[in-house]
């Protein structure tokens, strides 16, 4: 699996809607085309996949860092995720008086828990679209 490392692949892969969502992550997909070869954005085949974890969700970088090791370790290896981009993007706070420190075991499990929940949202993708055309 390849990670998205550059600006121009997420806002790629965002300008897509969501494909899936928990109360505070969404999962954003881009199918590629693989008929089409490698493209710029994306040279090598297969799952892509980048995190997005705003500071205004999260105020602490050992928050964020947790946050994003969770969402690497739960997302699917292998066959599990299809040849497509992927970007889990933090979309709410998690409650502070709830989680009172910034790393807990805690906050872990209800991330890991609520990521788990993300993933099995997940639809297949759908199959490109063929060109249309005149048949003679």
């Amino acid at each position: 699996m390849q990670r998205l490392r550059t600006r121009p692949q997420f806002q790629a892969v965002l300008a897509s809607a969501p494909v899936a969502k928990t109360p505070h992550f969404a999962l954003h997909r881009l199918v590629l085309d693989p008929a089409e070869g490698p493209n710029a954005l994306f040279p090598a085949a297969g799952p892509w996949l980048g995190v997005l974890i705003p500071k205004r969700w999260a105020r602490r970088a050992v928050t964020r860092n947790a946050i994003r090791r969770q969402i690497y370790a739960t997302a699917p290896s292998g066959e599990g995720l299809p040849a497509a981009a992927h970007v889990v993007r933090l979309r709410g706070a998690f409650d502070p008086k709830q989680f009172v420190s910034a790393r807990s075991d805690a906050l872990k499990r209800a991330v890991r828990a609520e990521l788990l929940a993300l993933w099995s949202r997940v639809p297949a993708p759908a199959a490109p679209l063929a060109p249309r055309g005149h048949v003679a």
